[in-house]
């Protein structure tokens, strides 16, 4: 059986980004993981690498890639971009390999606010087909999230709902 990795591209003990992704975990049965649990992990710069290697918690986060066939990550916005946490880890694994070892890739956000995302979803989307993605099977913008999104039921619109699952769809047959 494929295995699937899920998770936001934050670490808020309070992520939007990793409540989606946990949420798209549940109707494939994928795997989580929580940013979170790579940190800390020093900022990468070619002098710290050439002084002490790689963080313990970078290598970690590559090893945990490299064990699963397809990925859904949630990015949160931060001005537009990643967060600061996600990209530090992504350095540091793009020295080791490629990040995701050729394997295909869902591409997701929220935010609190109307575009859900768009900017980072569009940016992800252009940028880690360079990174080892196989392929990007598609995206998928949550917007608003404490208006379409409950703790309790998870994506609360019927359309967004769809457009998750057949987003999730095209990432299963993609693995």
């Amino acid at each position: 059986m494929k295995k699937i990795l899920a998770f936001g591209a934050s670490t808020s003990s309070t992520s939007i980004n990793q409540q989606l992704a946990e949420f798209a975990a549940q109707h494939i049965q994928a795997d989580t993981i929580d940013l979170r649990d790579f940190y800390p992990c020093a900022m990468y710069s070619t002098d710290e690498e050439k002084e002490n290697g790689f963080p313990e918690n970078a290598v970690k986060f590559f090893e945990k890639l490299k064990a699963y066939d397809g990925f859904v990550v949630s990015f949160a916005e931060h001005n537009g971009t990643y967060t600061a946490a996600f990209k530090n880890l992504f350095d540091w694994a793009s020295r080791m390999g490629k990040v995701w070892n050729d394997k295909p890739l869902l591409v997701m956000g929220t935010s609190p606010g109307p575009r859900g995302a768009a900017t980072m979803i569009e940016a992800a989307k252009n940028r880690m087909q360079w990174n080892g993605a196989s392929e990007i099977t598609g995206t998928f913008s949550l917007p608003s999230f404490q208006d379409n999104f409950s703790a309790e039921t998870g994506i609360t619109d019927d359309a967004l709902l769809a457009e998750l699952k057949e987003q999730l769809h095209k990432l299963e047959q993609a693995v």
